[in-house]
């Protein structure tokens, strides 16, 4: 990168800073001098980079910088979609493993298979030499129309394969599952906020109320957040009329409200939102929105409170700052941002409501008389400040999570075990469990499968011994996450996540809020 370059970029940042021209030029005179004068030969890309990193961390935890070469990537989940070959994948004993195909993808189309151990790519190895996820996303994405020649090992053929892949664009999707819970309940799992987040969370509410949904469970938990729009047009399928769904200001940005403005998909029957301490931003919108309307209730934990707005600036260099501009105010007025005056502190808030007791105990949440609020139709008592509060508190259930079981998990040994045990076994269990139906009746962690994932522990990491008495406190979530991980290989991820629902306590709470009396009681 060139210093004249350098320089205007700089430039192009500290005028966001009202400080001045000096300023800048002071900016410029220090990379000068480096460039010009230190004792050892400068990588003026790191240094440039490392102090506009310094600086945006000075403002607040989410202005942020992201260098070219990862923009796309960082840009997939935004997207919806991106430009690859078509394949989920995972790195085990440092080989690329196929795990699925992509339906509609070139890979597919190709013949690709799940189980195939991807060699090879451009002919050169990439088996054994400490491959990473990151580096597999760079060898096989890349522009939309290019070409890729991959070589695969095929379980019962000697030859290698080879596959030239045409790259084409692959979606992301951000609704994970949807599926009826009973004949009227409906579920939809969401795990982003992106450009295709509403067709997709509208496709799944026709096709729900197609089957008979009457109450809808929307599920946030783990939800990042992502795009403001998509978070203003999803509020608007559940909200009636032209209600404000949230407004954002900022020094140079004037309020800007944005209200409902169509007739939604499902702006009557009743409507819970799921949430725990990761859901954030672009979550915290629709779920404050929904409750300050009184249009269905929050169950779970309180949210991560994000109320700040990121614009994306392309700096000349097709890298890009994402730059906090505004914050946002739910309809009630509440801000939900949590302090962020002490950087460590902030870093470390999950971990220390953790501590608090917070995840096991709503009473341990303390919030001052200055951030309440009241909704706008029933007049319920909300906070501001550190998120949204739940309208019912779920506490966080770890009675079943022994030392055992977490060094399991952590290990990666229960997925790489389903993986082998589903590839080694495809054909049997396709013919067994014809369909997704027949296996989650039929299909049971039993005596003999649970010896096959011991033995195969022992052999893998002689270190891990059973712990018999942990394993009996731990069985039942144990056999869950194994069957559930065999149904994500053997079908999708959109199975996986209906079979490790039967343990996801937030979930069953609001199942039986909507089917009970309960609801009533909020009078929504």
């Amino acid at each position: 990168m060139s210093l004249k370059r350098i320089t205007f970029s700089f430039f192009i940042l500290n005028v966001l800073f009202v400080s001045g021209q000096s300023q800048g030029n002071k900016v410029s005179e220090v990379l000068s001098n480096i460039s010009r004068y230190y004792v050892d030969s400068v990588n003026q890309k790191i240094i440039t980079e490392a102090a506009i990193v310094a600086m945006l961390e000075k403002l607040d935890p989410h202005s942020s910088y992201i260098p070219m070469e990862e923009l796309m990537e960082a840009q997939t989940s935004i997207n919806g979609s991106f430009f690859g070959v078509g394949i989920r994948f995972q790195i085990i004993k440092d080989t690329l493993n196929v795990v699925a195909t992509i339906p509609g993808g070139p890979c597919e189309k190709l013949g690709v298979l799940p189980g195939d151990k991807i060699l090879e790519v451009e002919g050169k190895n990439i088996a054994g030499i400490g491959l990473k996820n990151d580096e597999v996303r760079s060898k096989l994405m890349g522009e939309l129309g290019t070409k890729v020649t991959i070589s695969i090992l095929r379980r019962g053929q000697k030859e290698l394969l080879f596959f030239t892949v045409t790259r084409d664009k692959i979606p992301v999707h951000s609704v994970d599952t949807y599926y009826m819970l009973d004949t009227e309940i409906g579920y939809i799992k969401l795990n982003a906020f992106s450009k295709t987040t509403v067709q997709e969370v509208q496709d799944a509410l026709v096709k729900l109320k197609a089957q008979g949904m009457k109450s809808l469970i929307f599920d946030l938990q783990g939800n990042g957040g992502g795009l403001l729009d998509a978070a203003h047009r999803l509020a608007d399928e559940f909200l009636s009329g032209d209600k404000l769904i949230v407004y954002s200001k900022g020094r140079a940005y004037p309020r800007e409200d944005r209200k409902a403005y169509k007739s939604g998909l499902f702006e009557k029957g009743r409507l819970v939102i799921l949430t725990d301490e990761y859901a954030a931003s672009a979550s915290e919108i629709l779920s404050g929105a929904i409750q300050d309307w009184d249009r269905g209730l929050v169950v779970g934990r309180r949210t991560f409170g994000k109320g700040l707005v990121q614009r994306p600036m392309g700096l000349s260099d097709g890298s890009e700052i994402r730059l906090t501009v505004a914050r946002y105010y739910t309809p009630s007025g509440r801000f939900i941002q949590k302090p962020y005056d002490d950087p460590e502190v902030y870093k470390k808030d999950i971990t220390q409501r953790f501590l608090n007791g917070e995840f096991t105990n709503a009473d341990s949440i303390k919030l001052p008389d200055s951030l309440k609020f009241y909704t706008l139709t029933k007049n319920r008592l909300v906070y501001a400040g550190g998120g949204i509060m739940p309208d019912v508190f779920v506490p966080l259930d770890t009675s079943a999570i022994t030392k055992y079981y977490s060094t399991l998990v952590q290990s990666g040994l229960i997925n790489t075990f389903c993986f082998h045990y589903v590839n080694e076994n495809r054909e049997q269990l396709k013919s067994k469990f014809s369909t997704f139906s027949e296996f989650k009746q039929k299909f049971i962690c039993d005596e003999y499968f649970m010896k096959l994932f011991f033995d195969f522990v022992n052999k893998e990491k002689s270190d891990i011994q059973l712990n018999e008495e942990e394993y009996m406190v731990s069985e039942k979530l144990l056999k869950l996450r194994l069957k559930s991980l065999v149904a994500q290989d053997l079908f999708s991820l959109s199975e996986m996540y209906e079979i490790f629902n039967e343990d996801n306590e937030i979930l069953q709470k609001a199942f039986y809020l909507i089917k009970s009396k309960d609801y009533d009681k909020f009078g929504l």
